[in-house]
């Protein structure tokens, strides 16, 4: 009985570093978004390397660190390509040797954006095309790894998608936008300021007369609120001022109203040690246009600019420019403006 259970026993001992060694060395499968699992093989790797796990664990793989390596990064011997270099065994580099690891078709990618339709690579119409495939994009330069979502702005320079589409090797992503945002309209663009009316931009009157090229990204970032011009800098041609400059289109100096839908500017009260005056845009208006006054002679922000009763009796500034006696009453007289 006891030879008996000895043997049992030397049975179970023996089995054991099989069952782990088996539980050990399992396939890992390394999982993607947009693409079929990549196995590794234990088994195939250790019976070339006869069992040595030393040679992977810990010089390449360290059990305690869990790091993703990108395709650059096996490129530069690092993770798998320590091996597969083309010298051990197959390059990482080499187009021929993707599907090695790489099993199954690529699946189309969906981009979801803010403000726009969602826009869909697909790497089947792609890799059909003449001279693609796979490392014209996966090449550690166009397609890293590392890149997250990228602007419009970098693409045009060259960035993911704009490093073919740049109007020579395919279409530019400066334009075209339906081209991938399948259905896009792109909305009405409502620009809320303080102390006068909304201004609304509308994408559908200006492509009637423009291109997408013609603004983005040149003068206008993608972005909705990216860039922020005031009107003095529009005068500048910033923003609108680069297309409503008086000769392009109406000018953004003057003729409010055509932006800033039933705009009516209010009185401003000015309180200084001579006792409070009012300027009445009301008044102002019946006699002159926005464009007179602003930005040359005042800022469209008030405050902005302040002045004595001698820059406007001597020097023209402020009011003074038309109160000089000539084209108005001149500053001198105190009780017109000033309640005293």
């Amino acid at each position: 009985m006891k030879s008996s259970r000895f043997l049992i026993l030397l049975a179970i001992l023996t089995m054991l570093p099989v069952i782990s060694a088996a539980k050990e060395t399992k396939d890992i499968p390394f999982s993607f978004k947009n693409a079929e699992p990549v196995i590794f093989s234990h088994d195939l790797h250790l019976e070339k390397y006869k069992n040595n796990c030393k040679i992977c664990h810990n010089a390449i793989f360290n059990l305690r660190q869990k790091k993703k390596y990108t395709m650059a990064e096996m490129e530069a011997t690092r993770s798998c390509g320590a091996c597969h270099s083309g010298i051990k065994a197959f390059g990482v580099k080499e187009e021929k040797f993707c599907t090695r690891c790489h099993k199954g078709k690529p699946r189309s990618i969906t981009y979801k954006m803010k403000g726009a339709p969602e826009a869909t690579f697909s790497h089947d119409s792609h890799i059909k095309r003449p001279g693609v495939a796979c490392r014209s994009c996966h090449d550690g330069k166009v397609i890293t790894g590392k890149d997250k979502n990228v602007s419009m702005a970098q693409m045009e320079k060259g960035k993911t998608c704009g490093a073919c589409h740049d109007g020579k090797k395919a279409f530019t992503v400066a334009g075209n936008c339906g081209n991938c945002h399948k259905g896009m309209k792109p909305r009405e663009i409502t620009f809320k300021l303080k102390g006068v009316t909304d201004a609304v931009f509308s994408h559908q009157v200006h492509i009637g007369m423009f291109k997408c090229p013609d603004c983005h990204t040149k003068t206008f970032p993608y972005k909705t609120g990216a860039l922020k011009a005031s009107m003095s800098s529009m005068e500048k041609g910033k923003s609108c001022g680069a297309c409503h400059n008086g000769k392009d289109a109406f000018t953004v100096a003057g003729e409010c109203d055509k932006c800033h839908k039933g705009y009516k500017p209010g009185n401003i009260l000015f309180k200084t040690e001579a006792g409070e005056t009012t300027f009445s845009h009301e008044f102002h208006l019946g006699m002159y246009k926005c464009a007179d006054c602003h930005t040359k002679t005042f800022p469209y922000k008030a405050g902005a600019l302040k002045a004595k009763m001698g820059d406007m009796d001597k020097g023209g500034k402020s009011c003074g420019a038309c109160h000089n006696g000539k084209d108005a009453f001149k500053t001198e007289d105190c009780i017109k403006c000033h309640k005293m």
